[in-house]
């Protein structure tokens, strides 16, 4: 759906405009009376005119270079919305006239057929449910023109569903950009990958290599129930300290850093939930005689540096950064409230570990979903979001 716009905010449509957007064989249809015009999505190239008093003329260019605009509403239901992950979701769409939030009222939340009506009305759906219900969600989209962004584990790795991850590879965010359905990372296999993938990719380490990985994280990615747990004013003493959980190595974000890594086994993992909100660090240790290049970690760093270049949520640090640390120590909560996601490389010439520093809530959840709803759209990557 798209809404004339100038740069005083949205406006009546003239009655007179012609529109022809270019490289698309689709026709525009003009209603005078909604004052819209529907036709093509994420098309940017254009030409107007109209005869209309005080606007007449003609201009052919770009959507950012035009005076007038046409800019697009895109209808959004957030199933979930009231926990975690939705209710950020929802934050971030503050103040932006392109998103029109389909709301639910509490007492139907659960109803299905309103969830199945709201699913259906939406341009763009996220999920943000325990992965049974995002899977019955999914199963209520009976109108093809609904595009899908899931948060929950359900499809990470399913055949037809996008991995969210537009910073891997070309393909990936061809894939995010057109995509129907898109799943979200996991927020510790958004840390994972990020060091590992490029790694396999190209060639540096072997499918094979024995990968483990250390992740701490801020309660919020427990949910509401942990949280609830941590901010409880006489809670259990051992929530003082920090726990390591996923004790029998079947931790839910395993499937996805090994068949999106392409890992030939999955790593040994070790996550850690501390006392504090938001906020995230993932290490990944490496010997450096199974390196087939780049054997120091300045080396490894101008990797990195090149694989990244260009991606502004991606932000690989200079050699001996960590030694700008407060004490030299990486602090879990460091990147809480922001949307990008810090590489180190840190060690010697024997042994090194890689880092991935962000926010579990960022880049590691509802952050990146924002970020994939803006490149569905063909909208600024970052819009929205904190960089």
């Amino acid at each position: 759906m798209f809404i004339l716009t100038n740069a005083s905010g949205w406006t009546t449509v003239p009655p007179n405009l012609s529109i022809e957007v270019k490289k698309s064989p689709k026709q525009l249809r003009f209603s005078r009376k909604k004052c819209m015009i529907e036709g093509v999505q994420n098309r940017r190239e254009l030409s107007a005119r109209t005869d209309m008093k005080g606007v007449s003329g003609q201009y052919t260019g770009s959507l950012q270079e035009s005076e007038w605009r046409l800019g697009m509403r895109t209808k959004v239901f957030i199933d979930g919305s009231e926990g975690t992950t939705g209710l950020r979701i929802h934050e971030r769409f503050a103040g932006r006239e392109d998103i029109e939030i389909l709301p639910i009222s509490q007492e139907l939340r659960k109803d299905v057929n309103e969830r199945k009506r709201l699913i259906n009305s939406a341009d763009i759906v996220f999920l943000c449910l325990p992965d049974a219900a995002a899977k019955e969600s999914v199963g209520l989209v009976e109108n093809e023109k609904v595009r899908v962004i899931d948060t929950s584990t359900a499809h990470r790795t399913k055949a037809g569903w996008a991995y969210g991850f537009p910073e891997l590879s070309s393909a990936h965010r061809q894939a995010v950009t057109e995509g129907k359905r898109v799943a979200v990372p996991g927020c510790h296999a958004t840390g994972f990958i990020s060091l590992v993938y490029p790694l396999v990719a190209e060639g540096v380490l072997e499918k094979d290599y024995p990968f483990s990985a250390f992740s701490l994280t801020g309660y919020s990615g427990g949910g509401k129930k942990m949280i609830a747990q941590y901010e409880e004013t006489q809670r259990n003493s051992e929530l003082d300290a920090p726990r390591e959980y996923a004790l029998s190595q079947n931790h839910k974000h395993l499937k996805e850093m090994q068949e999106i890594a392409g890992l030939a086994r999955k790593p040994l993992f070790s996550p850690i939930v501390a006392d504090y909100y938001s906020g995230m660090v993932v290490s990944v240790p490496v010997y450096a005689d199974f390196l087939k290049k780049y054997f120091a970690p300045d080396e490894l760093l101008a990797f990195y540096g090149k694989y990244y270049e260009g991606q502004k949520f991606i932000k690989v640090m200079e050699a001996g950064a960590e030694e700008k640390l407060e004490g030299s120590m990486m602090s879990g909560n460091a990147c809480s409230g922001w949307d990008g996601l810090k590489i180190y490389v840190t060690g010697n010439e024997e042994r090194m570990v890689l880092t991935a520093h962000f926010d579990n809530l960022g880049k590691g959840a509802s952050g990146a979903a924002v970020q994939c709803l803006n490149l569905m759209l063909g909208c600024e990557e970052a819009k929205g979001l904190n960089l």
